[in-house]
């Protein structure tokens, strides 16, 4: 069986046994959270969310792009959200790389050198702090007074604020 025949047995079995509100698309609590993709950080559990309160946006890093901006805008301006909350974590995979490196193995495998940065940082504090700012300093991203970001610690669970 692959991992999306478990996933859709899993989905037939509990699928509608999710609790929360699924009559809007607007999350009841006004937040969207923005985090790692990395499988360790279970955002719902974390913060004991139930589904329609917040949006949750995801990538590699946690970091703010122009793609998380153009989901950030979305988010605000056509479905009521006021305040971002940014998780980035301890133990991240860009932790492991570097800008050129991976561009470099890419072009190396591929011919083609990405257009896109990687956004790979040391140290994790720095990188929220930049991934704040850029929120806040955002133009198309309309309330940027309640935007904070934290450090999760994948290893015991603690959120800790990078300021």
């Amino acid at each position: 069986m692959t991992a999306i025949d478990e996933l859709l047995s899993r989905n037939a079995e509990f699928g509608n046994a999710v609790p929360g509100d699924r009559s809007t698309p607007q999350p009841s609590l006004h937040i969207a959270i923005l985090t790692c993709m990395d499988a360790r950080i279970r955002v719902f559990e974390i913060f004991g969310l139930l589904q329609g309160e917040s949006h949750v946006l995801r990538n590699a890093g946690g970091v703010v792009t122009d793609d998380m901006i153009r989901s950030l805008a979305l988010s605000q301006r056509k479905l009521g959200t006021r305040e971002v909350l940014i998780v980035q974590h301890t133990d991240c995979g860009l932790n492991l790389v570097t800008e050129d490196g991976f561009k470099d193995e890419l072009e190396d495998a591929t011919g083609l050198r990405p257009p896109w940065a990687v956004e790979a940082f040391r140290d994790v504090n720095d990188s929220v702090r930049q991934s704040v700012e850029r929120v806040r300093r955002s133009p198309f991203v309309p309330h940027t007074d309640l935007v904070r970001g934290f450090v999760y610690d994948v290893h015991t669970g603690k959120l800790t604020e990078a300021t």
